[in-house]
């Protein structure tokens, strides 16, 4: 009866959901490149189940799995490897490809077909992290009764969660020590974070008085990387620290406060410096006016009294008989009174000093200098405001067009105020829905990773990807139908979001590449 208890218990913790505090379909997608990795022994027609672990895919048509999983077939021949995945309905041939006992890692090679890639987190390991370990527990299919035909048949995977608990490794080689339940036909599988990156490959577990494992022992990413940089194989890996979606949704909505504070701040500062500018403008209109008006005066006064003088002479001459004398002066003493007439009427008035006024060129008020024009951009990532999960921070060259040509080959609708594009590749199992606003020069690009099922639905809307530019108008309704349906198939949150920032320039290739 102890024994019975004992193994419920452990069905259930093995069943048990994961935290609250993992996102759900990131770990969902990460195990979706797990499989069950099994060694089957053939005896001319007859074939008997030798035992299983579990592997997952570091490249299309590659599986990673323990060395101890697959080492009876290097000593019988009779042994057939079968990679059994987690969804779908086609099962793979492999055969090891490399071998490494010494840190207990195997290599496997697809014989065909592929599955979806996992990714590897190259950062550090923190002590009491959230962590999942995906794969086939044997102790779940005996509880569940399975047969044969039912372990090589695809099947979901078990998924368990426990904690890191750092500072201890095995002495053999590099591990993370954890508290994710573990049993026999773990052997192999993925140990992730709560963005579905693997931290590790599990290999073994502690063992307490005959029970299956209490603390799990898997093999870290240094000691993966060397084996598959060894074996020739370029692994996905990333560095960027996990976090949910809320919590870069709460980081975008706090620097989005913050810049519009501090832009209100700026309007206020430079709406001063303006009325600053605009008083001191004004006083110097109105210190011009008064000393034009003074001068204008002034010399009214002057003409005036030249007038006088000009207008007197003429009449004293003409009283003399000198009548010729007595015309100059007189027509000389006339032009200037009516210059002083003309200099008193036409000076400067106090109306004229707003007409004066002339503001200095606000320099600190520019446009948004983000992308105001088309042509080739770079696009940097705001890590502040985006959540990579299985993605680099990689800057990325963006060449747009008016009319939404995008790389010349990518037609984007308008949507809003900005142009949208999804993109269901043929290869990959993913779908991107890219938005484009050219007022702000941000780009917002959002992955989903799909169970296989949705990836068919998807690939089967519009008959497959929708190529080139054009402004047809059935081209156009073609395309946002298509964007229309898939929101229809999506979730409403993705897996990733990465947001860029665009301005003029041309993306610098990597050396050695044009």
């Amino acid at each position: 009866m102890v024994a019975l208890f004992r193994r419920l218990a452990l069905i259930l913790a093995l069943a048990a959901p994961m935290g609250a505090h993992a996102e759900q379909q990131d770990i969902a997608a990460a195990a979706r490149g797990v499989v069950r990795v099994v060694l089957v022994a053939t005896n001319g027609s007859d074939a008997y189940f030798v035992g299983h672990g579990s592997g997952f895919a570091v490249a299309p048509d590659k599986i990673i799995t323990n060395a101890h999983v697959v080492e009876l077939t290097r000593e019988e021949k009779n042994l057939v490897i079968g990679v059994i995945p987690s969804e779908g309905t086609k099962t793979y041939g492999g055969r090891i490809i490399a071998f490494s006992p010494g840190n207990d890692l195997a290599l496997i090679q697809l014989e065909e077909g592929g599955l979806p890639v996992s990714t590897f987190y190259a950062g550090a390991v923190s002590d009491g992290q959230h962590v999942t370990a995906i794969g086939y527990p044997g102790t779940v299919d005996r509880a569940q009764g399975l047969g044969l035909k039912q372990l090589v048949e695809p099947l979901s995977t078990v998924k368990t969660s426990g904690n890191v608990s750092s500072g201890r490794s095995s002495q053999n080689f590099d591990t993370v020590l954890h508290t994710a339940p573990l049993a026999a036909g773990n052997s192999g599988g993925p140990l992730v974070d709560d963005c579905g990156r693997v931290l590790g490959v599990n290999s073994f577990g502690s063992v307490s008085d005959g029970n299956d494992a209490e603390f799990g022992f898997a093999v870290s990413w240094r000691e993966v990387a060397s084996f598959l940089r060894q074996a020739g194989v370029s692994s996905l890996h990333t560095v960027v620290p996990c976090r949910s979606m809320a919590e870069a949704d709460a980081a975008e909505a706090a620097l989005t406060q913050r810049e519009e504070a501090q832009s209100q701040q700026s309007e206020r500062a430079r709406a001063d410096a303006r009325e600053a500018a605009m008083d001191k403008a004004r006083d110097t209109a109105e210190r011009d006016v008064i000393s034009a008006r003074e001068n204008a005066m002034a010399g009214a006064a002057v003409l005036l009294a030249l007038a006088v003088l000009g207008l007197g002479a003429g009449g004293l001459f003409y009283s003399q008989g000198r009548e010729r004398r007595a015309t100059w002066w007189l027509a000389g003493g006339g032009l200037l009174l009516f210059g002083a007439i003309g200099l008193f009427f036409l000076k400067p008035s106090f109306s004229s000093i707003e007409e004066r006024i002339a503001l200095p060129e606000d320099k600190s008020v520019t446009g948004n200098g983000a992308y105001a024009w088309a042509g080739d951009n770079i696009c940097r990532v705001d890590v502040n405001r985006s959540r990579l999960t299985v993605s680099e921070p990689n800057d990325i060259g963006f060449h747009w067009a008016e009319g939404g040509c995008v790389d010349g080959n990518v037609q984007y609708v308008p949507s809003g105020t900005g142009w949208q594009r999804a993109n269901v590749p043929g290869d990959h199992n993913f779908v991107t829905v890219s938005r484009f606003d050219p007022a702000t020069g941000i780009l917002r690009v959002q992955r989903w990773l799909p169970d296989i099922d949705t990836m068919a639905k998807a690939r089967a809307l519009g008959n497959g990807p929708i190529r080139g530019c054009s402004g047809d108008s059935a081209l156009l309704t073609k395309i946002a139908s298509q964007q229309g349906d898939l929101a229809a198939l999506l979730p409403a949150q993705p897996n990733e979001r990465i947001v860029y920032h665009c301005q003029k320039g041309r993306l610098t290739p990597p050396d050695g590449e044009k």
